[in-house]
């Protein structure tokens, strides 16, 4: 029988994880368990997280959590030895650069651009808040104070300090200030100004698509529409101003009033998608051109506007001298 000696693996203290108890600073009092967790353990996947989270391996106080549970100055998070993947895993998150239309210590507006997710989930890797992450390495916090669909672009508020984000989400719970969308829609709008009071309903589609619906189950819903202009009956610019934030509102609305939105994917006709294809626009008609809030913090009045894109405004003149 031949004897071999058998190697030691020595592994270094630095690659070897362990557990950690953090405590909870002011500044992260009242954040949620599981982002503060993607701030406190960057790189780890968010389903290694969630996964020790429900296998009671996070704790708060000793005691178990949800992912939910709101911390509260002082607390003690217990963090389970959790490896970060193989640097050949997955691609590093590319930083990424976005007009900036106001920033101070507590918000950052910028304008996003149509065909970025504001963030990664669902099949995506990143979105603009992971980019902006990583162009901002020394940022303490960065959080969305809202969500645009990923085909919408225009502005967008990100909270640079945790009082400017409870604030916020305070506010948009409350459905406060005036968000206003430009979005072309098919057809001739007839109404020079329409309130649309539909509730609205998420579901998910036989192949697990996410979707929403008007339905008198769903939550109440309220869209303002005001027509800019009308292009030879094909299709109507109009103003949509939200007076609350349900999940694809003004998309669905517009098409429950047989007018959906020119490019939109899940609402809107293939068809007329495919024309606006082959003329080079390829996108949702839909940006968030105008926003009024109060300064989160200081309850200064702030007025956000962001340009319509060239592509959409390419669009629109075509249109304008094919009536001419």
């Amino acid at each position: 029988m031949l004897l071999f000696p058998m190697r030691k693996i020595v592994v270094s203290p630095d690659t070897k994880p362990a557990v950690r108890h953090v405590l909870v600073d002011a500044e992260s009092a009242g954040q949620r368990l599981d982002n503060f967790l993607l701030r406190v353990v960057k790189g780890v996947p968010k389903s290694h997280l969630y996964k020790a989270i429900r296998d009671g391996q996070v704790r708060v106080n000793k005691g178990r959590c949800k992912a939910e549970t709101r911390l509260a100055s002082g607390d003690s998070v217990r963090i389970p030895p959790l490896r970060l993947p193989a640097p050949d895993a997955r691609p590093p998150v590319p930083a990424a650069h976005f007009p900036v239309l106001y920033e101070d210590a507590h918000l950052l507006v910028i304008d996003k651009p149509s065909g970025v997710a504001v963030h990664g989930g669902s099949g995506i890797s990143f979105g603009v808040i992971e980019q902006l992450r990583a162009a901002r390495p020394d940022e303490r916090l960065l959080e969305l104070a809202h969500r645009l669909d990923r085909e919408t672009s225009g502005v967008l508020m990100v909270a640079r300090s945790r009082k400017a984000l409870v604030a916020l989400h305070d506010m948009m719970r409350q459905s406060l200030g005036r968000k206003q969308y430009l979005a072309l829609v098919v057809g001739d709008w007839v109404n020079d100004r329409q309130h649309i009071r539909a509730p609205l309903l998420k579901y998910l589609t036989p192949g697990g698509e996410r979707r929403v619906r008007v339905d008198a189950l769903g939550k109440p819903a309220h869209t303002i529409i005001t027509l800019r202009k009308r292009y030879g009956g094909a299709f109507s610019l109009v103003n949509a101003e939200l007076r609350t934030g349900r999940t694809h509102q003004i998309r669905v609305h517009l098409a429950s009033q047989g007018h959906p939105i020119a490019g939109d994917e899940k609402y809107g006709p293939d068809a007329v998608r495919a024309a606006l294809f082959a003329q080079g626009f390829r996108r949702m008609f839909l940006h968030a051109y105008h926003l009024e809030i109060a300064h989160p913090v200081t309850g200064e009045p702030l007025v956000f506007d962001a340009p319509l894109p060239p592509d959409c405004q390419a669009l629109l003149d075509s249109l304008a001298q094919e009536r001419a």
